[in-house]
């Protein structure tokens, strides 16, 4: 890791100072938009870090993510409608504050908490995530091929409702990341003579083809017309406020730390399970729904908190927890940035300026946030067409600069129309992003522990670290389908007895 001198340096220099707040302040623009999450808007960006110096494009994609998870609120405040899935429960206090003319009152609410909710999450990726990694020394080629699994099974809690849409769109996505060269023998397969596809199908183009893509086609049909009130700006809590709001937001904190930590978990699972307990504990339950101050606070600290605290498994084993840290992992492969110890070890730089810039990000947030909100009304104000004409352009445009190649844009498309035709089959998008990002990972493992133990596949079961993390990975699908199992049940019984 990198001395006292060095962060400082880290910290006064004026690139990374620039990275992070244009990073956070496109996060909160991308995040204002309702429809486009925090994931596509990394997704926007992605294409545009590869000539970067790797430092400064992996900051700027955190700090993306840390911009859109607050910018999400302001839409839900104001319009009730959330401009990301993890400002969701926002929607329920904040909107009704909104309605009581206590509108600047939520935002300042929404921005704090925010803060409050980051700090500690960027508080526990440093203390957790360089000791995590070090685990990552005693895993064999069999480990990591457990590692793998495990993180596919985050399909088990993303596939929507159904399994085997899950499991069918990661096959897809295994099936991607087999096009071109053979990781153990060198040999091409599946390019199909196309000199484009030898060196594969880079998960950058599969990530803005079914993100962004996607979801501008998904809107194309849409006809609402959203409008903000122009004349409203934020108002920061008062220390008296901010000393009864603690709990909430302590709360909100814990169970952001909880899901950030879990596969599967996310800013949205976080946010309503901390909106409960903070009615549960709250001294003035009978005010949630109806314009409480604490609705507002639990949620938005828990979905910041999972911004940083999500980075903890990502790059302490490699292992995506959201659509989110998915974008990231595939900038880190972008990059030749393998998570792990020797991610510390080796890039060190990389580290620091993810820390160095989130805290710039986070602290820059209060400044930032109230200074742009008359931006995102207008942003938001602005009629459909030209918005999508204007992030349509600047997708290809950005994937146009990774290659100079107008192959990878029709490539991009292809896949933006295969997502589109997914999600009117209801098949989840996820799962074949995680089969993409990780298919490398899954086979390169799998196929040298049967070249080091002579083909036999005993040597999954004779690792102990395998061992537990296929066992983890078992449970995880074993849970979601008995959970997917009871639901089936419960329909048809309400069906039965309307």
């Amino acid at each position: 890791m990198a001395t006292f001198w060095d962060i400082t340096h880290l910290l006064t220099g004026t690139p990374l100072v620039l990275v992070a707040i244009i990073g956070l302040t496109w996060g909160i623009l991308g995040g204002a938009l309702p429809g486009i999450s925090a994931s596509i808007t990394m997704a926007l960006v992605l294409p545009f870090t590869y000539t970067m110096d790797p430092a400064m494009a992996i900051a700027l994609l955190a700090c993306v993510y840390i911009g859109a998870e607050y910018g999400g609120s302001i839409p839900a405040i104001l319009i009730r409608t959330p401009g990301t899935n993890s400002s969701a429960a926002t929607v329920i206090d904040g909107y009704e504050m909104n309605r009581q003319g206590r509108a600047g009152e939520a935002l300042g609410i929404s921005l704090m908490s925010g803060v409050v909710g980051s700090l500690f999450g960027l508080a526990m990726l440093v203390l957790l995530t360089e000791p995590l990694s070090w685990l990552a020394l005693l895993f064999t080629p069999a480990s990591y091929f457990g590692l793998g699994i495990l993180g596919l099974s985050v399909i088990a809690s993303t596939s929507g409702g159904s399994l085997v849409k899950g499991l069918a769109s990661a096959v897809v996505g295994l099936m991607i990341s087999t096009v071109g060269t053979d990781p153990i023998s060198g040999v091409t397969r599946f390019t199909f003579n196309a000199p484009d596809l030898l060196g594969g199908i880079e998960p950058v183009l599969v990530m803005v083809g079914l993100f962004a893509l996607t979801e501008l086609m998904s809107q194309s049909g849409s006809t609402s017309v959203m409008k903000l009130n122009s004349s409203i700006r934020i108002k920061l809590p008062s220390l008296d406020l901010m000393n009864r709001l603690k709990r909430s937001q302590f709360i909100g904190c814990l169970l952001g730390l909880f899901e950030g930590l879990t596969p599967g978990g996310g800013g949205s699972i976080a946010a309503f399970m901390s909106y409960n307990e903070a009615k549960r504990w709250s001294k003035e339950p009978e005010k949630f729904g109806k314009g409480s101050e604490e609705g507002v606070a639990a949620p938005e600290a828990a979905n910041n908190t999972v911004a940083s605290t999500a980075l903890i498994p990502l790059l302490s084993f490699g292992i995506p927890s959201s659509n989110s840290t998915a974008v990231l992992l595939g900038g880190l492969l972008m990059h030749g940035l393998i998570p792990g110890p020797r991610l510390f070890e080796q890039s060190a730089q990389v580290i620091d300026s993810i820390y160095v810039g989130s805290f710039i990000a986070i602290i820059a947030q209060i400044g930032i946030g109230m200074i742009i909100l008359p931006a995102c009304i207008w942003l938001v104000n602005r009629p459909r067409p030209y918005r999508a004409g204007f992030i349509f352009a600047l997708i290809l445009s950005g994937l146009y600069t990774l290659n100079n190649s107008t192959f990878d844009l029709g490539l991009a498309l292809a896949l933006g129309l295969l997502g589109y035709f997914m999600r009117l089959t209801k098949f989840p998008v996820l799962p074949m992003i995680l089969g993409v990002v990780l298919g490398h990972l899954v086979e390169s493992s799998y196929r040298r522990s049967l070249v080091l133990s002579g083909g036999d596949l005993m040597v999954f079961l004779e690792d102990p670290i395998a061992v537990i993390l296929l066992s983890l990975a078992l449970i995880f699908v074993i849970f979601s389908l008995r959970r997917e199992i009871l639901e089936v049940r419960k329909s048809k019984l309400e069906e039965a007895h309307p």
